[in-house]
């Protein structure tokens, strides 16, 4: 459910610099795999709450970016494997989040 608010964000945000633009028609979204965010659902509500402006219609599209870790003892740079975090090469649970927990809007394209 939190992401209606997040899409009415992203909807104000795109309107807000959209400018004088006749119409929205994409917006690049970049979404972390550890975000919590589910683009389905962000989906949905955008093609509910952008009905009546110039992003209605606009293709949202979702750039996953992978989770990565960096291990504080031995410096090896991972992905997680599943929800396990420890560092794979030295089992140390030091570790850092590199990316992941991104989201934001990147980009729009206008008319």
């Amino acid at each position: 459910m939190h992401e209606l608010p997040i899409t009415q964000n992203i909807l104000q945000i795109a309107l807000r610099h959209a400018g004088d633009a006749k119409r929205i028609t994409r917006i690049n979204l970049v979404i972390g795999d550890l975000s919590a965010v589910i683009g389905d659902s962000v989906q949905f509500y955008w093609d509910i709450i952008s009905k009546g402006t110039i992003a209605e219609g606009a293709t949202l599209h979702f750039e996953r970016i992978r989770a990565c870790f960096h291990c504080n003892d031995c410096e090896n740079a991972f992905e997680p494997d599943g929800r396990k975090f420890e560092c794979p090469q030295c089992g140390s649970d030091q570790v850092n989040l590199v990316s992941g927990r991104e989201f934001q809007l990147e980009s729009i394209e206008v008319e």
